[in-house]
């Protein structure tokens, strides 16, 4: 049964206690109790990638996705902060020198636009692992042209678009506040002109779509033109709850602690592909299902 978003959001004494426990952490003297630079992770997408955490212990994040690899988000918020000191993650990545990995990716436990820091942390990890370094995002922050301005230091940034229908987008990534779609197209179209990296659109197939939805998402990719468009499917198990270790390859089987997710067949994700292709002489991917 899918959670209705309004349970998804915590108490505000809870939101407070996590905001605590979290700010706390960025001003701890060692780096024992969280590590922010996690990995390598092997990526279909982008090779070896060294993963960096903004969010921190607590999952933070603007959706809460049905199929999220970290489990139900623990605390869901719109607002932008500083959760893990720059200069922590910076001491967190000087550990992993001389830095044997193809990108620095950053992404971790939770939507990493809400870091205010988000901008210092690019500049830090490119100039001091001399990587490309980029950005997964679900781009609920996008229309913020702060936001638009830190992952435009970013050498690749990939976007999230798992519906071009607003009934589906709220079942499937079930947002914490109300969400414009069309506020997201037209972000997507101001951070293309102001963009010079590499831009890839993120896309999760639950169920096969209908031909309206598949046209609707053609004629946007045809204007937007990102360089890649990605088609995932869930393949692996969602925890019930919290897992740090699913930030990277770590894999849960399906048990009392995960639900296995039902999946599209690659036919129907290859299907859809093939016409996204095809018409619009965009690069499609696809997820290996692991």
């Amino acid at each position: 049964m899918i959670q209705t978003i309004s349970s998804c959001i915590p108490t505000k004494a809870k939101a407070q206690q996590a905001f605590e426990q979290t700010n706390s952490l960025c001003h701890q003297p060692t780096y024992s109790t969280f590590a922010s630079v996690y990995g390598p992770v092997s990526s279909w997408r982008y090779g070896q990638s060294l993963g960096i955490d903004p969010i921190g212990p607590i999952s933070t994040c603007s959706f809460n996705c049905v199929y999220c690899q970290l489990g139900e988000i623990e605390y869901q918020c719109c607002d932008r902060q500083v959760f893990i000191a720059t200069d922590y993650v910076q001491q967190d990545l000087q550990m992993f020198s001389p830095w044997n990995t193809d990108v620095i990716t950053i992404s971790g436990s939770g939507e990493p636009t809400l870091a205010l820091n988000l901008g210092e942390i690019i500049t830090m990890a490119k100039t001091l692992t001399g990587r490309p370094v980029g950005v997964l995002s679900n781009g609920s922050l996008l229309s913020d042209p702060a936001v638009q301005a830190d992952l435009a230091i970013a050498d690749f940034v990939a976007i999230k678009l798992d519906s071009i229908d607003l009934d589906q987008l709220y079942r499937i990534n079930r947002p914490v506040s109300e969400f414009d779609l069309l506020r997201l197209r037209a972000s997507l179209h101001q951070f293309r002109q102001i963009y010079s990296g590499h831009l890839a659109i993120q896309t999760m197939v639950l169920s096969p779509w209908d031909t309206s939805q598949q046209v609707d998402y053609i004629l946007l990719m045809q204007s937007l033109l990102p360089d890649e468009i990605q088609l995932n499917k869930p393949a692996r198990p969602r925890p019930l709850e919290r897992q740090l270790e699913a930030r990277g390859n770590h894999s849960l089987q399906a048990s009392d602690l995960a639900r296995a997710l039902k999946c599209v067949d690659m036919e129907v994700l290859s299907e859809f592909g093939n016409r996204i292709q095809s018409t619009t002489g965009i690069p499609v991917r696809y997820s290996p299902g692991e």
